[in-house]
């Protein structure tokens, strides 16, 4: 079976599970079989839908340009280990376990997608329109907040990274095959894996504490512990795999937060449910939302700017990959249209050791990580085997298109000199995509804006920050004791 089929799977049978397990205590929420479909078009639970086919596009979009900027916006690893060192392969060392590995494998990719879909279901289910509209939108604006952080400020994953960590998810076949055609396999921070389950965790609670409730007596509560299980679970798993860094916890948890109060504040309007979309919106308003997000924007464009300024400055000073004695790791090409072509160029920054690499496309690789690791005497007969000499590079050009490719490399004798092998690998798609990746990133520095300036004028209205109601209802409904 692959991971569609798997997929699909779990959605026929777990679904109606899970939905019918966590609404037993209300049943009268319910919403009846004969009814979905009216339920589904009164409630306009189509633009949700459509919503997720967007954001699928989105993304697909997005990690095409992931790899082409690099080669101007380099990645940011480097920092990230200085501060951490190597917290994560203890992490890894302490727990390591085959069948630990093999139920964080699927919990990491199929119960986090399952999550996903299944709280938008279980929400409408229950008969929580806001909820429903509210965890919907989670999915989609937080992985549109993730953007530029992912295409201007790259950080590898550590298993990229630390010499002797293993990726225990990206090196095994059948994972493998699947995320290399779907996911770039870097792309560390944020995690999406605590950003996303976070943010419904976060809309619970802004939701609950502003009807004046608790969530331990919220009808949902049951629900939202099981989200909050799997949260853990998630920040446990993306440390122990070797994908993610420490920083990209609470960075995440941020990423959340502001897609939360962005959603939280924006879904009432949207519902109409203080009136019209755009009552009370006059163009002084407009101008002042203009002006200060705007600044905001512009703030937060300076900075990424400056951070490509500060990789093209140090290009020649860059290591993409870190390597330990028998290690083995890879970069992936993308796929590229007829006609187009990729030049590769891989420099061994060694003094005195060679570099093992072969050049296979993706799919012919499955038989090299049967195991859950690379066997380099199998890989090396897969495909082109090259061996870089000390302080030389090898330029290798890519030319079948709609195929992706691994460079899959090797490190196979260490000195007491040179533990640690270190390459870098700059890799030239043709057409520069600044352009384009500048443009998707400004709908998350305006959300970002918007947050900061509706926090604002609520704390300068003397109102609490869980208030969602439109700010031309504040002047008929002064803040309580209670929300200042």
């Amino acid at each position: 079976m692959d991971p569609y089929d798997i997929m699909m799977g779990m959605i026929l049978v777990l679904t109606p599970v899970i939905c019918w397990f966590f609404t037993r205590s209300q049943r009268a929420h319910r919403v009846p079989v004969r009814k979905w479909a009216e339920e589904f078009h009164n409630k306009r639970y189509y633009l949700h839908a459509i919503g997720y086919i967007v954001i699928i596009r989105w993304k697909s979009i997005t990690d095409k340009l992931n790899e082409p900027m690099k080669r101007r916006t380099g990645h940011w690893t480097d920092w990230v280990h200085d501060v951490e060192g190597e917290l994560t392969k203890w992490v890894q060392d302490a727990f390591r376990n085959d069948a630990l590995t093999e139920f964080l494998n699927f919990h990491y990719l199929f119960v986090y997608l399952f999550l996903i879909y299944v709280t938008t279901v279980y929400f409408a289910y229950s008969g929580d329109r806001d909820m429903t509209d509210k965890v919907t939108l989670n999915y989609l604006l937080i992985y549109a907040l993730a953007v530029p952080y992912y295409l201007f400020f790259n950080v590898e994953v550590t298993s990229s990274w630390i010499p002797g960590m293993d990726a225990l998810l990206y090196h095994e076949g059948w994972y493998t095959v699947f995320y290399a055609l779907h996911d770039p396999l870097d792309n560390a921070v944020p995690s999406l894996h605590v950003a996303i389950p976070f943010g419904i965790m976060m809309l619970n609670y802004l939701h609950v504490k502003e009807q004046g409730g608790t969530l331990r007596e919220w009808r949902h509560w049951n629900y939202h512990l099981f989200v909050s299980i799997n949260t853990l679970l998630f920040i446990f798993t993306i440390l122990y795999l070797g994908i993610h860094w420490v920083v990209d916890i609470p960075l995440g948890l941020l990423i959340g937060s502001i897609g939360a109060l962005f959603i939280h504040h924006l879904q009432p309007r949207l519902r109409n449910d203080h009136g019209p979309v755009f009552k009370g919106i006059g163009r002084e308003k407009v101008r002042r939302h203009i002006f200060v997000e705007g600044v905001v924007m512009l703030v937060l464009l300076t900075v990424m700017m400056m951070a490509v300024n500060y990789q093209e400055e140090n290009v020649d000073e860059r290591i993409s990959f870190r390597l330990g004695e028998g290690d083995s790791t890879f970069e992936i090409i993308q796929k590229f249209d007829p006609g187009d072509m990729v030049q590769s160029n891989i420099s061994n920054l060694n003094q005195h050791s060679s570099l093992e690499i072969v050049l296979v496309m993706v799919e012919t690789s499955v038989p090299a990580m049967e195991t859950g690791s690379i066997d380099w005497d199998v890989m090396r007969t897969l495909g082109e085997h090259h061996i870089v000499a000390p302080q030389t590079t090898l330029p290798l050009n890519i030319t079948s298109p709609k195929i992706y490719h691994f460079v899959v490399m090797h490190y196979p004798d260490a000195s007491e000199d040179e533990p640690v092998m270190e390459v870098r690998i700059i890799n030239d798609y043709g057409d520069d995509k600044m352009g384009q990746a500048v443009f998707l990133s400004l709908p998350s520095l305006w959300m970002t804006g918007f947050v900061v300036y509706r926090l604002y004028r609520l704390r300068k209205e003397g109102r609490s920050w869980l208030d969602s109601t439109p700010s031309y209802v504040w002047a008929t409904s002064p803040a309580t004791d209670e929300e200042a």
